[in-house]
């Protein structure tokens, strides 16, 4: 069965030795398990923070206030990783953190949509806040925890075809988990989110089961980085609460992978904004939940097929500079669609191409930047990007969303298409300095820093 899928995805990925295939199988699995419980989480954080708080239009105070949140949250992560190893930390935080809150949070979803607790009041909102916390944090914390112990034990050349395979794995993870546990069961007639909540408590239970997995039947020789001797050196220094926001400003190789995030965050979260009021306007309730789900299985399916296709080709032919080229050049486009078009239909099509186009070609590209770094950069800098520069990105593009109120809504899409461009000509020279350097690195078997 192996060789037999060995054979397929040679086609699409390239050739892999039996056991390094079956590694990036099990890590697919893992990342299968983390973003598809994640996307089954997403359509509920903007349903039940609709239904919790009463208003969609404070999704974008939501969003501000998860980025004041993610500082300390962050700050003590990064701490803990001096004395909990990632393994084990992916291993404890998602059953242990997250699954008892899911679990907690779930009875009180039951007892609100059965009308056994009043309506809308200070709980409600209290608890609308904080489960769109939860959420944010899972999405961002638990995927960058999972991307820095990859990049730790997996060298670039082997990461440049395995990468995309352990996407293609996630998104499969996207399609069936919120089919099965947010969209099936409101289609068979349940009026509830608990049952959906409890299904994430349960998926969140499987995932140190699958990293013990991995390491148990993985040959030592594929679980090293790409440079040992450097990464072990480096891994004596000892670290501060905030050594990860510091080593983010003390490079501009870090700093351009920041930027990359940052341009492509405000930019979805702007276009994002814009799609779920206009879902709040048409869906309610657990319909708004389904309408969600669905979005999440069509990024999925759009993703596997972008994989399936060949577009990591692009990386593997043309170099990592060409892929990382490739997305600002497409999120160009999208601007043009959101400048001229204000449909539910099309801007739920205009998501769907974003997100596919980040999970499938920009996602694996950016996390193949990290591999010529040493460890301190994989862990604690990578989360400060991908976590905090996610926030502080969803925050610029919050700030931007939050002139609807001031702005006339011509006035408002051409600020936000003015600020897209702008920010697209510049992403494009940061794409290119980032390709050039990383190929540097790996052409010299050095770390960039």
């Amino acid at each position: 069965m192996v060789k037999f899928l060995m054979r397929i995805c040679k086609l699409n990925f390239g050739e892999f030795e039996e056991n390094e295939f079956k590694k990036f199988m099990r890590m697919g699995l893992i990342m299968s398990m983390i973003i598809g419980t994640y996307w089954t989480m997403r359509p509920l954080k903007d349903s039940l923070f609709r239904q919790l708080v009463g208003d969609a239009n404070q999704l974008a105070i939501a969003k501000m206030i998860s980025v004041l949140l993610m500082i300390p949250f962050i700050a003590a992560y990064t701490k803990l990783l001096d004395y909990v190893s990632k393994p084990k930390l992916l291993s404890i935080a998602p059953p242990l953190f997250y699954g008892t809150i899911v679990f907690l949070f779930s009875w009180y979803v039951l007892a609100f949509q059965s009308g056994w607790v009043g309506g809308v009041g200070w709980l409600s909102i209290g608890l609308g806040y904080f489960w769109y916390f939860i959420v944010e944090s899972f999405g961002s914390m638990i995927v960058a925890l999972f991307w820095s112990f990859s990049t730790d034990i997996t060298k670039a050349e082997s990461a440049k075809k395995g990468f995309p395979l352990v996407y293609t794995f996630g998104q499969v993870g996207v399609v069936l988990l919120p089919y099965l546990f947010v969209t099936l069961p409101i289609t068979c007639g349940i009026k509830t989110d608990f049952f959906s909540l409890m299904a994430i408590f349960l998926m969140l239970l499987l995932i140190p089961v699958m990293v013990k997995r991995l390491i148990k039947n993985t040959p030592e020789e594929l679980m090293v980085p790409q440079n040992e001797k450097l990464d072990e050196k480096a891994k004596k220094k000892k670290t501060g609460f905030i050594e990860g926001l510091k080593l983010l400003f003390s490079h501009k190789y870090l700093i351009c992978m920041f930027l990359v995030n940052f341009f492509f965050e405000v930019v979805a979260t702007v276009i994002d904004f814009n799609f779920k009021i206009l879902t709040a306007d048409t869906y309610v309730g657990v319909e708004m939940s389904k309408f969600l789900s669905k979005y999440s299985i069509i990024v999925g399916i759009v993703t596997i097929a972008m994989l399936l296709l060949g577009v990591n080709k692009i990386s593997e032919r043309l170099g990592l500079k060409a892929s990382l080229v490739a997305v600002p050049i497409f999120i160009a486009g999208a601007l043009v669609v959101f400048a001229t078009t204000q449909s539910v239909t099309f801007y739920f099509w205009l998501m769907v191409a974003c997100k596919a186009a980040n999970y499938s070609l920009q996602g694996p590209s950016l996390k193949q930047l990290y591999i010529p770094t040493n460890p301190d950069v994989k862990s604690k800098a990578q989360a400060w990007i991908e976590t905090f520069g996610s926030r502080v990105s969803k925050e610029a593009g919050s700030n931007l969303n939050a002139l609807t109120g001031v702005l006339s809504k011509a006035a408002y899409r051409m600020l936000c298409t003015s600020i897209g461009f702008a920010f697209v000509a510049i992403w494009i020279f940061v794409a290119l300095y980032l390709g050039k350097t990383h190929k540097k690195a790996i052409d010299t078997n050095t770390n960039v820093c």
